[in-house]
């Protein structure tokens, strides 16, 4: 297996969170790269939600799991699509080795020399 570390990034260059990703293959997808991150977000946070603040899966009833024992099914495969759904219409920004990934194909090495950023875009006050 090989290992990845992906980062959450500010506009202004702050790191927000890293994530480390293992994957078989030496090379992956933008769309396999998302998939992977969504599914450890989703483990995270049956692990601890009071922990999880950070990344691209927030579900909607985060304050009921705060309130109660047991936690909500979260289909992965929907926050998934959803997540897909954001990177395709620029809701957040890939960059590998400093570099912008365009579409949900192409190719990354995944070794511990590669350098992934997220960049979640916030939009502006009253647009």
């Amino acid at each position: 297996m090989k290992s990845i570390i992906i980062k959450d990034e500010a506009l202004s260059g702050d790191i927000l969170n890293e994530i480390t990703l293992k994957f078989k293959n030496e090379y992956i997808t933008v769309a396999e790269l998302i998939k992977a991150r969504v599914t450890v977000e989703v483990e995270k946070y049956y692990k601890s939600s009071e922990i999880y603040r950070n990344g691209l899966v927030l579900p909607t009833n985060l304050e009921m799991r705060l309130n109660k024992k047991k936690a909500p099914k979260i289909d992965i495969e929907e926050q998934v699509y959803i997540a897909l759904d954001a990177f395709q219409k620029n809701g957040f920004f890939i960059l590998v080795d400093n570099e912008q990934v365009e579409n949900l194909e192409q190719q990354i090495l995944v070794d511990e020399t590669t350098s992934i950023s997220f960049l979640k875009l916030t939009p502006l006050v009253g647009g």
